[in-house]
């Protein structure tokens, strides 16, 4: 992986840090020079490996139980990165749910709620306090994490997961036009089939044969989707606003 500093003296936030993707951009973060790495997340045993993983990289860091579902508790996730390391300048908004892989006609309004309340609600529930945040010392880079489900549905039986990434899109768009002008970067990431536990959860299917249908012919890993972010986060990505960064493995060029 990369082992430059694009990342130095950042004060950083990544929700959603305990595994996955948004463990590997927190490690990434510190191994590129990060100040400081919050790691928010809902399951305390994961976010404090993750914390004290960072911090053996050479980075402050601290875990904060949170779920972005609720509007206080990321108000108080903000609110404390800034109070103790004097601001935020990168977030990455990578919490997110998935549904159990079947028709829509098939799910429930409790899924529903599952997957909007933390797949757009959470994101809508960051930026409206990471911006403000940003805005009091100069401005910042956020990146949310999309999917290319939400630009073209790769599966079927993800009908909520889907429709949900497609707003997230929207959102991060109107934001981004939104907040070009006073400092603040905002773009995203759109994974394709990268091997995690929510995709595994969900029920994708023959993973062998998904990955053999990729042009790449293989997986996506956590590590390599760090690399989009931080980049996106990072100076050299200083004319791109309002992007959407596909590391799919090719599965939107097909």
């Amino acid at each position: 992986m990369s082992q430059s500093r694009r990342m130095e003296g950042k004060v950083c936030l990544v929700t959603g840090g305990g595994t996955g993707i948004g463990r590997a951009t927190a490690l990434q973060m510190a191994r590129e020079g990060a100040a400081a790495v919050v790691i928010a997340a809902r399951r305390e045993t994961e976010g404090e490996a993750v914390a004290a993983a960072c911090r053996d990289l050479g980075a402050e860091a601290r875990f904060v139980r949170t779920d972005i579902r609720s509007e206080s508790e990321v108000g108080k996730m903000v609110a404390d990165t800034v109070s103790r390391f004097g601001r935020l300048d990168v977030a990455f908004n990578n919490a997110g749910f998935q549904e159990r892989r079947a028709p829509v006609e098939e799910q429930s309004d409790a899924t529903y709620a599952d997957v909007f309340d933390t797949n757009v609600r959470g994101v809508f529930h960051c930026l409206r306090h990471q911006i403000p945040a940003m805005l009091k010392t100069g401005g910042g880079a956020i990146v949310v994490n999309a999917s290319v489900s939400g630009i073209r549905n790769p599966n079927p039986g993800f009908a909520l997961y889907n429709a949900s990434k497609a707003a997230v899109i929207a959102m991060m768009r109107s934001a981004a036009i939104e907040n070009a002008a006073r400092g603040i970067r905002i773009n995203a990431v759109a994974p394709g089939r990268v091997v995690t536990d929510m995709m595994l959860a969900a029920g994708v299917g023959d993973v062998a044969a998904v990955a053999a249908g990729l042009p790449l012919r293989r997986m996506g890993q956590p590590e390599e989707l760090a690399e989009a972010v931080v980049w996106l986060a990072s100076a050299e990505a200083s004319y791109v606003v309002g992007h959407v960064l596909a590391a799919d493995g090719g599965f939107l060029a097909a």
